[in-house]
């Protein structure tokens, strides 16, 4: 398989998506002629018009609106929100449009609508455009919330969305769109609500998504130096979220640590340890614990930054707390 980036794959799905359904097409703003700011929509314009690959106003909730009415009359658009905060412009369409209207036509018309955002810290850009979201879309009920962490991930779990009748909305962690991993080529889907042991371990499981699969991931290989072997369970997404997955590894390890970059109070952590406490209470030798993101607006200053950020000697930390029971 081919080593690409995530950017790459992203792009790689968008480009085959629109080639085998005419129905799907995006829009956003500086998609087309300026191919996006991070570069995601490279080649769209060019290659399937400018019917196809819109640039629109700066008008979040316009054409966040524009894309659901859309997709209500049979298309599949993307639309593609510049960040993640600017989507918070949009949350009236999202919340009272987007993820209700197949309820309330009582199944009768469908939205098969994508949005796909960047977010995510650790960029310098301030305490506006450094957000975490994903716990307020997971409070969503209708709206699907994926999250992915690899390249093959972000292919496989895009291509599932875009195709989904069911509105997504698909996060990209800004730190993460340069990371190059395998990605098979051509037809390839994963689907939604499944997650994947990313490590294999029988001492303790962290619980992640996004970006901080990665520091888990480094955080156990230093952590089996000591002695301590953890599983790291990448959620790929809250909504659906895959209960019978963190059961099994909860039941297997008998210890869970959820680490998020959502802000510690109000995170989807709270969510997860809820979860285990009512499913897998008697497997449990110790208190579910938490790692997230500092209960501050994100610092610009860089080493204010980092700090309020999860890191590996923070969940390395935690880890050694509960296996203390």
């Amino acid at each position: 398989m081919p080593l690409i980036t995530c950017r790459d794959a992203i792009n790689q799905a968008l480009r085959e998506e629109m080639e085998r359904d005419p129905n799907v097409l995006i829009m956003g703003e500086d998609v087309a002629l300026y191919e996006g700011s991070f570069k995601v929509t490279k080649g769209l314009l060019a290659k399937f018009g400018e019917k196809r690959v819109i640039d629109t106003p700066i008008s979040e909730a316009g054409f966040t609106g524009m894309g659901c009415g859309a997709a209500m009359v049979g298309l599949r658009p993307i639309v593609e929100l510049m960040t993640v905060n600017f989507g918070i412009l949009a949350l009236d369409q999202i919340m009272n449009n987007v993820a209700v209207i197949r309820y309330m036509f009582g199944g009768k018309v469908k939205v098969p609508l994508t949005i796909r955002s960047p977010g995510g810290a650790g960029n310098q850009l301030g305490a506006q455009h450094s957000h975490s979201i994903e716990a307020m879309l997971m409070h969503c009920p209708g709206l699907r919330v994926v999250v992915p962490s690899v390249p093959a991930d972000a292919k496989g779990l895009l291509k599932s969305a875009i195709r989904s009748d069911d509105p997504v909305f698909f996060v990209e962690h800004e730190g993460l769109y340069g990371v190059k991993g395998e990605v098979p080529e051509g037809e390839y889907t994963i689907p939604l609500g499944v997650a994947d042991v990313k490590r294999a371990g029988k001492d303790v499981t962290l619980i992640c998504l996004s970006k901080m699969v990665y520091v888990c991931l480094d955080a156990a290989e230093k952590l089996a130096e000591e002695g301590i072997d953890a599983e790291v369970l990448d959620l790929r997404g809250l909504n659906p979220l895959d209960v019978p997955a963190i059961v099994d590894s909860v039941t297997k390890t008998g210890r869970a640590l959820t680490v998020e970059e959502c802000w510690l109070t109000g995170g989807w952590g709270g969510e997860i340890a809820a979860v285990i406490m009512e499913h897998a209470f008697d497997a449990l030798a110790a208190p579910v614990l938490r790692v997230a993101s500092a209960d501050v607006p994100m610092p610009y200053n860089k080493a204010l930054e980092q700090a309020a950020i999860p890191d590996v000697g923070r969940v390395m930390a935690r880890v050694r707390e509960v296996m203390k029971y």
